[in-house]
């Protein structure tokens, strides 16, 4: 080993691998070239490499980026604009409109470049997304450099984007290809939600994922009122009625999923579909607590998602760790239920395995791909530190993420943004301030 050399050194205090719960190594360094680990170094071995770079974070941990399993980061545009309100009150009078009338190209585009660069100085490395105008999304992707799954909306009612279901699946695979080959691109079918699609769309999308080999996207069980206009509208719930069309699968990311029966859960496990937890956005909206702990008792692939910043109203995948691990214990009675181990393990290697990537990122292993953050724990909010696996989930804030790399690239250094352009991002958001004030009226 004495003759190796590598692109890249990362030497850190605590390097928290997640490959098993609560192992912690001291003062080891990663090796990296092209973007990928080749190897977890003890002081004694890196001592003994070189490195045309060494990064020395001795106040820090490293850890897997954090995967935001559910988001939509051009409503980033919205945050803030009708709080408090009901969901389908806030979907159907204000936020539906207020996207009829200004989401474009341009909206998406500099919506979802704002929530990277938040993602980003919050330890977010991986997206999966969901909306509209997806080629503007995988620009965004790209532009800042982050692992992006583009999420392309599909309903039966017209929106400025398309106007019915076939238009968007037409578009979606339009724009798909456009982004073919792209190592940090990649797209999924994301039809909305079982009210806003019928049978035999949900029918085309699961023939489609499978040709295509995509992923499908979806919210499911978010409300009780979702649940009982099903049984109004289709004389079952909205599991039953998506298992019989076939959706219930591995390819199957379901978001939210607030109001299971154990035989729901038995029935998700079964079948080996994932779920972003929302806990924020779930809390906000009142729409319910997930029953976290008992899904992942069965087995149930549970990863975090922050929603959208209209309904959360931050992108902080921190936080949102926190809070899954806090409202799982609150909503059991049970101050064991999802231990901090378990919440890094939902925020990075879950959802990782979700997205079908768990062989690339969500863990520090070697062959892996050097999705990484650095989080300063020598500040006075995380002082003194007796675990930082605790720390990182019950004290540490957003503030406090000091480095993050994607493929090995540095997107954040010493809280600076890298790719993007802070004041910049600023200016547009000011800007698409101005110009929906002005057609709100």
């Amino acid at each position: 080993m004495s003759n190796r050399h590598y692109e890249q050194l990362i030497t850190a205090r605590w390097i928290i691998t997640v490959e098993d719960d609560g192992v912690i190594l001291d003062n080891h360094t990663l090796a990296l070239n092209d973007g990928k680990i080749m190897a977890i170094l003890s002081p004694a071995e890196c001592a003994a490499v070189s490195a045309d770079s060494h990064v020395h974070l001795d106040k820090h941990v490293l850890m897997p980026g954090l995967v935001n399993l559910h988001g939509h980061s051009a409503m980033t545009l919205l945050r803030g604009m009708a709080d408090d309100k009901a969901l389908m009150d806030w979907l159907q009078n204000h936020i539906w409109p207020a996207e009829g009338k200004h989401v474009s190209d341009g909206f998406v585009f500099d919506g979802a470049l704002l929530a990277m660069g938040e993602m980003f100085r919050s330890g977010t490395t991986t997206i999966n997304d969901m909306y509209f105008h997806h080629a503007a999304m995988a620009r965004a992707g790209l532009a800042a450099g982050m692992r992006t799954f583009v999420g392309c909306s599909i309903l039966e009612f017209p929106t400025a984007y398309a106007q019915n279901a076939d238009d968007y699946i037409s578009k979606a695979l339009a724009e798909r290809s456009q982004f073919r080959g792209e190592a940090l691109v990649d797209f999924t079918l994301a039809p909305h939600a079982p009210y806003t699609v019928s049978d035999d769309t949900f029918r085309k999308v699961v023939t489609l994922a499978e040709q295509e080999d995509m992923l499908i996207h979806c919210h499911i069980h978010e409300t009780q009122d979702e649940v009982n206009s099903s049984l109004e509208q289709y004389q079952q719930r909205p599991l039953a009625r998506l298992q019989q069309l076939g959706l219930l699968s591995p390819r199957l990311i379901a978001a939210h999923m607030v109001h299971l029966t154990d035989d729901e859960i038995a029935m998700v496990a079964k079948h080996g579909v994932s779920i972003a937890h929302n806990p924020t956005s779930n809390m906000k909206l009142a729409s319910g607590i997930a029953p976290v702990q008992k899904l992942l008792a069965a087995g149930v692939n549970v990863g975090i998602g922050t929603d959208g910043a209209a309904s959360n109203n931050k992108l902080d995948m921190l936080s949102e760790t926190r809070m899954g691990a806090l409202l799982a214990k609150v909503g059991t009675l049970d101050p064991t239920a999802v231990p901090a181990a378990t919440a890094i393990r939902m925020a990075t290697l879950h959802g990782a395995r979700a997205l079908g990537i768990a062989d690339k990122v969500g863990s520090i292993k070697v062959g892996k791909q050097a999705d990484l953050i650095a989080v300063n724990l020598a500040e006075i909010e995380t002082s003194p530190n007796f675990d930082p696996i605790s720390h990182i989930v019950y004290a540490a804030g957003h503030e406090q993420v000091s480095h993050v790399w994607v493929n090995g690239r540095a997107v954040l250094q010493e809280r600076r943004l890298t790719t993007l352009d802070e004041d910049d991002l600023k200016a547009r958001a000011d800007d698409w301030r101005v110009r929906i004030l002005a057609k709100q009226g």
